[in-house]
């Protein structure tokens, strides 16, 4: 049977109104060339729908071998209830446009819980940890709670300047939520699973956490 990945991405742009945000490219288009390289079938469904937008700073290291990745982002489906079925892992990629729209999207929140209930693949690097944190399963209990994690850390973010700017700081977050939080050092690859939940921290940890991935997923063959 072909594995089923699907992979979640924020549709919101502003930080401020002088600072633009959308998806961090590198987190969607390296894990997405991944599974599909691996002969995964791949879904991609954002909050709203329709097209994607890309944080500037993002597109500024773009790769020519990302072209595919990017053309799926100009129409995507948007998320449904129905979509917590028929996957075998959830991949939530980045950018700081996750921190508005993830978090307290009831969709994604519902699609999260089936897929924690069921024991299937949970997945995240960089912001989209922000999905995780009000996640919880049917009895209340946080999807992180006792989970070893990580995420963009608080240190990365003061460094980017943008701690003033988000709803909340997402390595303080998570371990408020009783998550056991790991890093590495800052701006370096370093992502982690534990069971049927992966993290990893940055966009540099954007490959090793696909193939994290698809490692577990290989296990269920």
């Amino acid at each position: 049977m072909t594995k089923r990945v699907l992979m979640v991405v924020t549709n919101h742009t502003t930080i401020t109104d002088d600072h633009k945000t959308g998806l961090w490219l590198e987190e969607f288009a390296v894990p997405y060339l991944v599974f599909k390289e691996k002969g995964y079938d791949v879904k991609v469904a954002s909050i709203q729908g329709g097209e994607v937008p890309l944080d500037p700073r993002s597109i500024n290291e773009k790769d020519p071998s990302w072209a595919e990745a990017e053309a799926v982002l100009k129409n995507t489906t948007r998320l449904s209830k129905d979509d917590a079925h028929g996957f075998d892992a959830i991949f939530l990629p980045g950018g700081h446009g996750t921190m508005f729209d993830f978090p307290d999207n009831e969709t994604l929140q519902y699609v999260l819980q089936q897929f924690a209930e069921e024991g299937r693949i949970i997945a995240a690097v960089c912001h989209g940890p922000s999905g995780l944190v009000n996640a919880t399963y049917k009895d209340g209990t946080p999807i992180v709670k006792g989970k070893t994690v990580t995420s963009f850390t608080d240190e990365e973010e003061r460094e980017v300047g943008l701690d003033v700017h988000m709803p909340f700081l997402l390595e303080s977050t998570l371990r408020l939520r009783g998550a056991n939080f790991v890093r590495g050092e800052k701006w370096t690859d370093f992502s982690v699973r534990d069971g049927n939940l992966i993290t990893g921290q940055n966009p540099q940890s954007s490959r090793s956490t696909a193939e994290k991935v698809v490692a577990a997923l290989e296990e269920r063959a």
